[in-house]
């Protein structure tokens, strides 16, 4: 946590500051200003677009009785997205303008949900339960044991066999 904290408020603003200094070097001091005015309002203006489309496909997948997982992660990529870029800087706003791109963010979907059922299916440390769309039960068994293992906090040993 230290060293997340560390990068965020010491490296990254020490970055952006190089960055803009380059910057200013090559196309002028106000040119530069007039860059990261117009990205914030442009970035702005796609954050408000992007999150109420998300916020009105969530109520519609909420309406049908289903779960608005992807416009979830979209709704916290687009937040994520605002901060960045409403936050001075060049490197900032090519991090929030990627968050922007519905394909980049496909592809961090991708990437975060196959990682979560990684860690899920291998015990790493999440309470929840992971349920194939195959198996959806639990045996009384299995769920006093994952009583114990929530009230004493040890680790419980044993095999895993993925059945599909």
């Amino acid at each position: 946590m230290f060293r997340a904290l560390f990068l965020l408020f010491i490296i990254i603003p020490i970055v952006e500051i190089a960055l803009l200094i380059q910057v200013s070097e090559v196309i002028g001091g106000f040119a530069t200003i007039a860059l990261i005015v117009i990205t914030a309002i442009i970035g702005a203006k796609l954050v408000k677009q992007q999150g109420v489309g998300a916020m009105r496909d969530a109520q519609v997948q909420m309406a049908q009785g289903q779960i608005p997982a992807e416009q979830m992660f979209t709704g916290i990529c687009v937040i994520i997205a605002g901060v960045l870029l409403l936050t001075p800087g060049i490197m900032t706003d090519v991090f929030g303008f990627l968050l922007l791109t519905p394909a980049v963010r496909k592809r961090m979907a991708k990437a975060f949900a196959s990682h979560a059922q990684v860690h899920m299916t291998q015990g790493g440390g999440f309470s929840a339960h992971y349920q194939s769309s195959h198996t959806r039960h639990h045996s009384a068994e299995q769920h006093s044991v994952h009583k114990e293992h929530q009230q004493s906090n040890t680790t419980i040993e044993g095999e895993f066999e993925r059945k599909e």
